[in-house]
């Protein structure tokens, strides 16, 4: 069904959504271009991209029958940008500020499916540790995510701005807490969706933690950066029993290479945004998705596939 042959009565009659859906989803200027492979970046164990990422890709297959579509583990968003940039993924997840880190603009050659939600920078200690603020992080062994994450750029400013000083170790967000519950670190960083599987799995499992609050290092990079960070608090419920959370939050956004062709481009942001409920299941961080605010992508540009998504479905609505 041509998009224009849905008025806005069929849709307040009952099923809108379904229809709204099943519009979008046919919406194809043409013959869908052959695309042998895609490959989605996504991000190391225990962290939300590698979660998301799955099950996006689950329901890409559904879409795209004549492409293998497959996941890439990754660092991260620097990891990703890298492979996007040399043709080795053509989808990548990426946080806002990893993406604006050369001169404060875009990756040439990159641009958005759109704005998915936003991470939280996270300080998690034990609950018996000696750390109560980033001043008593000096001269132990901090996790600052893995080797080209998103974490590790984000934390590498932090100690830049705030001045802060210890030792850094490189893990994934799995093993870093698996780490911490071992005694093999003090702490360990990670800016990641919420509630994050690393983390909630050390509660479901009854260890102890507690998080070191970040208002003032919070206060610090937005003032730096206001484009790519904002003060934000982690409420209550995100993780059992631990008080709200003053932190950072950044927008992170799901990116494509700007030769993906844009059919294609349109069925991943379809895909996305108007059926974010199937990716969601079993991955509560992707209910935070909303196509109402996918757009806000700052000074990234929307790759012209998913721009066409977006015009289309105001249209519809």
């Amino acid at each position: 069904m041509p998009p224009t042959a849905l008025t806005r009565r069929a849709l307040l009659l009952g099923g809108a959504g379904t229809a709204v859906t099943a519009a979008l989803g046919s919406c194809t200027t043409g013959q869908l271009p052959v695309l042998p492979e895609l490959v989605l970046a996504t991000g190391p164990p225990g962290a939300v991209y590698r979660e998301i990422g799955g099950a996006l890709a689950e329901e890409l297959r559904k879409h795209l029958r004549s492409t293998a579509v497959r996941t890439r583990p990754t660092g991260a968003s620097v990891e990703n940008l890298m492979l996007l940039g040399s043709g080795q993924a053509q989808l990548g997840f990426v946080s806002l500020d990893a993406m604006l880190a050369r001169q404060n603009s875009p990756v040439e050659g990159v641009s958005a499916i759109g704005r998915l939600y936003d991470s939280f920078l996270h300080l998690v200690v034990l609950d018996s540790s000696p750390i109560k603020t980033t001043r008593d992080l000096a001269g132990r062994r901090i996790a600052v995510g893995a080797a080209g994450s998103g974490t590790e750029y984000t934390v590498e400013k932090l100690r830049r701005i705030a001045g802060l000083s210890f030792n850094e170790v490189r893990l994934s967000q799995a093993e870093a807490a698996k780490q911490l519950e071992e005694g093999g670190i003090d702490a360990f960083f990670t800016l990641t969706g919420i509630p994050t599987p690393a983390i909630s799995d050390l509660l479901r499992r009854q260890v102890p933690i507690r998080m070191v609050e970040l208002a003032e290092q919070a206060q610090a990079l937005a003032s730096g950066d206001s484009s790519a960070y904002m003060p934000a608090t982690i409420p209550k419920p995100t993780y059992g029993y631990l008080l709200p959370y003053r932190t950072v939050s950044v927008p992170n956004l799901l990116v494509a290479r700007d030769d993906l062709p844009i059919e294609v481009a349109k069925i991943v942001t379809n895909t996305v945004f108007a059926e974010s409920d199937a990716i969601a299941v079993n991955h509560p961080e992707a209910r935070r998705i909303n196509r109402s605010t996918g757009i806000a992508t700052g000074p990234v540009p929307l790759h012209p596939g998913a721009a066409t998504w977006f015009r289309e479905y105001k249209r519809l609505v």
